[in-house]
């Protein structure tokens, strides 16, 4: 079985909402190379906003439907979601999403499934 590439996540702005006590905002621009593919995850406690910027990105969370997502298309995910697939459809050309959190103070944005 081959490897995918994985996705990589670049921090654009973190900030603490200064009228929402313990909770944070953060932005950032997650690339896909060619054929990647994000391992399972969850985003914790933090309600997620992801906005297609280039490319094509296949997304499933929970039980719902396997969606397709195209450049100009968004989603939203829920607080404590399984974001079960995430990956780029074409094998020869990148994806790329903005990603917005609004999390827990101090919660990692995003935690992998356990192996098992």
């Amino acid at each position: 079985m081959s490897e995918h590439p994985a996705e990589t996540l670049t921090p654009l702005l973190q900030q603490a909402l200064p009228n929402v006590k313990g909770k944070t905002f953060t932005s950032a621009i997650v690339d896909f190379p060619p054929d990647a593919s994000a391992l399972p995850h969850r985003h914790g406690h933090a309600f997620v906003y992801a906005y297609v910027l280039e490319g094509t990105v296949r997304s499933k969370l929970d039980d719902k439907p396997v969606t397709t997502y195209h450049q100009g298309e968004n989603w939203v995910e829920q607080p404590g979601a399984h974001h079960v697939l995430t990956e780029n459809t074409s094998r020869t050309k990148p994806a790329k999403l903005l990603v917005v959190f609004v999390s827990n103070t101090g919660d990692k944005l995003k935690v992998d499934d356990p192996k098992s």
